[in-house]
């Protein structure tokens, strides 16, 4: 239990930088004025590229928090 209490710090950095990459990644909407209604097309259908990182983005979220709530319950 010690080597993996050792490399889940490790491994939190690596999943942090690509999930720092597929945000950065993914396309720009307008900013804020999208919130005031600035962009017409707020609703469309993600496809290629722009589908795969969005799920990619969701992935290593959630292994990021899996591996946050493991060293939670490792640490002393």
């Amino acid at each position: 239990m010690s080597f993996l209490a050792g490399i889940i710090p490790y491994l939190q950095v690596g999943i942090s930088i690509l999930l720092v990459t597929a945000i950065l990644l993914q396309q720009k909407g307008s900013g804020l004025s999208a919130t005031f209604g600035g962009e017409g097309n707020v609703y469309h259908t993600k496809r290629g590229l722009e589908r795969v990182l969005f799920i990619s983005t969701i992935i290593l979220a959630s292994i990021f928090l899996i591996l946050a709530v493991i060293n939670l319950l490792f640490a002393k």
